[in-house]
C-alpha cells in the first residue's frame, strides 16, 4: 500500500521536471527569436576607412561624401535641391527638412549602407520596386511637413554586402527621382538672419551655419547598434534640430528627436507646452538596440524663443555631454 501510495506522488514530481524544462527551453528560444533577428549585442564594430575604400562607390553615384567618428563613416549626401516645396507658407530650403543622405561603413562582415531618401509621392512607388529589386530593405515611410506641396515622402533604407553592388542598387532606386546632381558648396556662407548666440544660450550647445540656416546634431549617450553592428552617430542616429530664418528675428524648426520609448511622451508634452507642433512619430530600423523612436517637429516664431522651447525636450532625452 505504501509503495503505490507513492507511485502517484512520483509521476507527478517527473511531470512538474519535465514542465519546468519545456517553460525554461520556451522562454530561452522566445529571448532569441522573438524579434525575428539574432540577438543585438554590438559585436561588430566599424573600421576605419579612406577615400580608397569608397572609390567604387562614389565612381557609380557620381557623388562624393565626407567622413565623419575618425572616418569609420562615409555620409554622401542626396539633397533634394530641384523641389520647390512649401508647408504652412514657408519655403522651404532644402537644407531644412530635404536633405537625403547615403551612410557607408565598413564591418568585419561586411559594407553596412543606410539612408534617408527624400521622394515625390509620384516618385515613391518607382523607388520601392528599385529598392527592393536589388536587395535594400525599407525600413521606415514617413513625412517630416504637416502640411506641404508638392507631397513630400522619405524612406528609410538599409543594406548589407559588397560597396560596389550596394552603390550600383542605390543608383537604380535614385535613377528612378529627379534628384539633381550633385553641386560644388558655395564659396562663402550665406548670412544667418537670426540671433544665433541666443539660440546657443538657450539650448547650451553650439550650433553651425549650414547654407543660412542653423543647425544642431546631437548625439546619444548611449552606445547604438543595430543587428549587432555598432552605429556611430553620423549614421543618422542624432537629434536634429534646424533653424530657417523667415524674417524679423523669426525661424521655421524642424529636424527630429531621437528617443528611447521611456522618454517619448515627456518630450511630446514639452514640445506641446511650448507651441511646437508634432508631426511624426515612428522608427528608422527594425533591429536597433536600444530600439529608438524619431519624433518630427514643426513651429515658425521668434527664434530664441523656439530654442526656449526646445530646451526641455531636450533635457528630457539621455543626450551626449555637450562639447
Amino acid at each position: 500500500m505504501r509503495a503505490c501510495a507513492r507511485r502517484p506522488v512520483r509521476r507527478i514530481a517527473v511531470l512538474i521536471a519535465l514542465l519546468a524544462v519545456t517553460v525554461a527551453a520556451g522562454c530561452s528560444s522566445n529571448s532569441s527569436t522573438s524579434s525575428g533577428t539574432t540577438p543585438m549585442s554590438g559585436t561588430h564594430k566599424p573600421v576605419s576607412t579612406t577615400d580608397t575604400d569608397w572609390k567604387p562607390v562614389t565612381d557609380t553615384l557620381g557623388r562624393t561624401g565626407k567622413f565623419g567618428d575618425n572616418n569609420t563613416v562615409y555620409r554622401i549626401p542626396l539633397v533634394r535641391s530641384d523641389l520647390q516645396v512649401q508647408s504652412r507658407g514657408v519655403a522651404v530650403k532644402p537644407g531644412l527638412s530635404l536633405g537625403g543622405y547615403a551612410v557607408f561603413g565598413k564591418y568585419d562582415d561586411g559594407t553596412m549602407v543606410m539612408g534617408d531618401l527624400v521622394v515625390t509621392e509620384e516618385e515613391l512607388p518607382k523607388v520601392t520596386d528599385a529598392l527592393h529589386a536589388n536587395g535594400f530593405r525599407q525600413t521606415a515611410l514617413h513625412k517630416h511637413l504637416l502640411e506641404q506641396s508638392p507631397p513630400i515622402w522619405w524612406t528609410h533604407i538599409e543594406g548589407m554586402g559588397d560597396p560596389t553592388q550596394l552603390a550600383n542598387g542605390l543608383q537604380a532606386a535614385l535613377a528612378a527621382t529627379s534628384i539633381a546632381p550633385a553641386t560644388a558648396p558655395p564659396a562663402q556662407q550665406t548670412p544667418v538672419d537670426i540671433d544665433t548666440a541666443g539660440i546657443d544660450a538657450a539650448l547650451g550647445r553650439k550650433g553651425t551655419a549650414d547654407g543660412g540656416l542653423f543647425k544642431y546634431n546631437l548625439a546619444r549617450a548611449e552606445t547604438i547598434s543595430d543587428a549587432g553592428h555598432v552605429l556611430p552617430p553620423t549614421f543618422g542616429v542624432t537629434t536634429v534640430i534646424n533653424f530657417q530664418p523667415v524674417g524679423d528675428g523669426k525661424a521655421a524648426i524642424n529636424g527630429d528627436f531621437v528617443l528611447i520609448g521611456t522618454e517619448v511622451n515627456k518630450v511630446i508634452e514639452a514640445l506641446r507646452k511650448g507651441g511646437i507642433e508634432v508631426v511624426e512619430l515612428h522608427n528608422h530600423m527594425l533591429a536597433d538596440d536600444p530600439h529608438l523612436f524619431y519624433l518630427h517637429y514643426w513651429a515658425v516664431d521668434d527664434a530664441v524663443t523656439l530654442a526656449k522651447a526646445l530646451r526641455p525636450a531636450l533635457d528630457a532625452t539621455n543626450l551626449a555631454p555637450a562639447k
